[in-house]
């Protein structure tokens, strides 16, 4: 499993000219999931996700998390962040999930996202074709992967 975090001022999504997901300050976090990913995968990256301290304190210092500061946060689902370009220019897709398999593991990250944030959080729509938009904060963006924990 792997994710894309991106601190913003605001970020939103957009599906067929209707917008599904908007927030002001938080995360716009990108999900890419893989057949081997489990339950594990998930407890560890919602947990390091709302306890990630780069949010500004007082002093304006990266010292605070999403659940210190109160922000929020978007999930999208995001199968190309498993894109292999290793051969020829047309990037292969064949690491990431298949729907079937993914669905339900991105409902359950949604769920252990709002378990341990304590409230709920907003998403775009698994396999749609989404419009993303984001005022990225900093710019903060961090890349995590649940499998080599870094």
């Amino acid at each position: 499993m792997k994710v894309v975090i991106q601190r913003v001022s605001e970020a939103s999504v957009t599906i067929n000219n209707n917008k599904v997901a908007s927030i002001k300050k938080g995360l716009l976090v990108l999900l890419g999931i893989v057949n081997e990913d489990t339950q594990e995968d998930i407890d560890w990256l919602c947990n390091k996700i709302v306890n990630l301290r780069i949010f500004p304190d007082d002093n304006g210092v990266m010292n605070t998390s999403l659940i210190d500061s109160n922000s929020d946060i978007v999930l999208v689902s995001q199968f190309t962040l498993h894109a292999s370009t290793k051969k020829g220019n047309r990037p292969s897709y064949i690491k990431a999930a298949k729907p079937e398999l993914a669905v339900p593991i991105y409902k359950d990250f949604i769920q252990s996202l709002e378990t341990k944030l304590g409230k709920s959080i907003q998403t775009g729509e698994f396999g749609a074709d989404m419009k993303v938009s984001l005022l990225n904060d900093g710019p903060v963006t961090i890349i995590i992967d649940s499998k080599n924990r870094e």
